[in-house]
């Protein structure tokens, strides 16, 4: 049987083209039948396809992909994909952005893989600092935006006005909770959360009321 090609695309984030990638392996000449595509932007999301085609794949088979970063998040899950591939399925890897990251290259003045092996290493590792120093940065401008009164996520919802009264309503049984929710405008569960601070301040006075209390009967 003759050795097949693959391709495989994938995605970490909404930044990045699948469609792009695959436009890529097809002008490579990889079949359409042939191409694999995961997209995620959780690194620890399983990867269908990608198994799907390593379940296909036999020794002497090539996997075509766009970038080294399509094999793994970091530097260790691109080298343990490397090696399982290139050792443990004998197959070969071609990567388009960089021709000497290709294991099935016909240059004898090296051992079949050598170039590859040793690019990768260095490649995978470079990919893996500008993460980090990516990560570094958009935490230091968040922590930078902060200190300069910008706020994240969304706004809080502050405690209505008539939520003490309406509250008091709701506890007397004078109107049911879905009249309390549609007086406030309000989630059940926030108003359970605003409730939940009314018993937890009342709870604090009453024990500063009762240790009073026994303090002054000490006297």
């Amino acid at each position: 049987m003759a050795n097949r090609i693959y391709g495989y695309a994938r995605t970490f984030s909404k930044e990045q083209d699948i469609a792009r990638q695959i436009k890529a392996l097809r002008d490579a000449g990889i079949k359409e039948k042939d191409i694999f595509s995961d997209k995620s932007e959780d690194k620890d999301a399983p990867k269908p396809e990608y198994q799907r085609l390593k379940n296909q794949l036999r020794a002497g088979d090539t996997i075509v992909i766009e970038s080294i970063d399509q094999l793994g998040w970091n530097y260790q899950g691109i080298a343990l994909e490397w090696k399982a591939i290139t050792k443990d399925y004998k197959a070969n890897i071609r990567v388009l952005e960089m021709s000497l990251l290709d294991t099935a290259s016909k240059d004898a003045s090296l051992p079949q893989g050598f170039v590859a092996d040793f690019v990768l290493q260095l490649l995978s590792y470079v990919a893996e600092r500008q993460r980090i120093r990516i990560r570094r940065r958009q935490a230091e401008g968040i922590a930078q935006a902060k200190e300069q009164g910008k706020v994240f996520g969304r706004p809080k919802i502050k405690r209505p006005l008539k939520f003490d009264k309406t509250y008091h309503q709701w506890m007397n049984k004078e109107i049911s909770l879905k009249k309390a929710l549609q007086i406030l405008r309000l989630k059940r569960t926030t108003f359970y959360k605003f409730a939940q601070e009314i018993r937890a301040a009342q709870a604090g006075a009453d024990g500063a009321e009762e240790a009073a209390a026994a303090e002054a009967a000490q006297v």
